[in-house]
C-alpha cells in the first residue's frame, strides 16, 4: 500500500514538473497567422478558416498551419495567437477605393496589439507584409520618443513595436519572421531595426503560395524554416 501511495505521489510530482517545463508560444500576425477559432481575441478578421475555406488556397485545417506544426512537433503550448487579418504593423492601411487615401489602421496595428499576447516563453511575430502591399509610408529610422504621428510610417511603427514587445515581455525569447517578396525597403529596414533590438531575424524564402498565401506545402517551409532558427537560438 505505501509503495502504491509513494508511486502515486512520485507520478503526480513528474506530471506537475513536466507541464511546469512546457513553454508557450505566443504569435503577432497578419493573415498568414489567422485561422478561425483559434484567435484571441476572437473579433479579429480572419482568413483562414473551416466554414468558408479560401478559394484557391488548399489550407483548410488548423494543423496545417505553420504555428500549429511548430507547436505539436516541438512541444509547445499556444498561449496566445493574436493576429489580425490585412494589418499593418504601422497606422497605416490599404488605400480606399472611394476616397483614393489609405485608411487608418490604428486600432488593428501590430503596435496597438502589443500588450494582448499573454504571458509567453517565445513571441513569433510574422508581419510587414501588409505595410509592403498597401504602400505604406517607409519613413525615417527612429529608436525612441515616437509621436502619434511618426507612427503611420513603417520604420518608426516597426522599432516602436519591438521596443513595446521587449518591455512587455522581458523574459521571452522574440523572434521576427519576415516574409518572402516583399519590398527591398522593408526588407532592408526590418534587418536594420531587428539588429538595433537584438531580435534574430527568419528571412523566408522560397514560400509556394496560393492567392498570395501560404499553401499547404508553403505553411509546412514557414515551419520548417522557424523551427531551425528556433533551436539554433537555444
Amino acid at each position: 500500500m505505501k509503495n502504491k501511495l509513494f508511486l502515486l505521489f512520485f507520478s503526480l510530482i513528474v506530471a506537475t514538473v513536466q507541464a511546469q517545463s512546457v513553454k508557450s508560444i505566443s504569435i503577432l500576425g497578419d493573415s498568414y497567422s489567422t485561422f478561425e477559432n483559434y484567435l484571441l481575441p476572437d473579433t479579429n478578421y480572419c482568413w483562414y478558416n473551416y466554414s468558408h475555406p479560401q478559394r484557391g488556397n488548399d489550407v483548410v485545417q488548423v494543423e496545417q498551419t505553420w504555428w500549429h506544426q511548430i507547436i505539436k512537433r516541438d512541444g509547445y503550448c499556444l498561449c496566445v495567437n493574436n493576429s489580425f487579418s490585412g494589418s499593418t504593423i504601422c497606422y497605416t492601411g490599404y488605400v480606399d477605393k472611394k476616397t483614393g487615401k489609405h485608411k487608418d489602421y490604428k486600432d488593428c496595428s501590430f503596435v496597438t496589439r502589443v500588450p494582448y499576447l499573454g504571458s509567453p516563453d517565445i513571441i513569433l511575430i510574422c508581419g510587414g507584409t501588409n505595410d509592403s502591399w498597401c504602400g505604406a509610408p517607409i519613413g525615417e529610422y527612429k529608436y525612441e520618443n515616437w509621436t502619434d504621428a511618426d507612427l503611420y510610417s513603417f520604420r518608426p511603427a516597426m522599432a516602436c513595436m519591438l521596443d513595446g514587445v521587449k518591455r512587455h515581455y522581458p523574459t521571452a525569447c522574440i523572434f521576427f519572421i519576415l516574409n518572402s517578396d516583399l519590398k527591398e525597403s522593408i526588407n532592408e529596414s526590418c534587418s536594420i531595426i531587428c539588429e538595433h533590438y537584438d531580435v534574430p531575424l527568419i528571412r523566408l524564402h522560397d514560400i509556394d503560395k496560393q492567392r498570395n498565401h501560404p499553401s499547404i506545402a508553403g505553411m509546412k517551409s514557414i515551419a520548417e524554416q522557424v523551427m531551425v532558427a528556433i533551436s539554433l537560438d537555444r
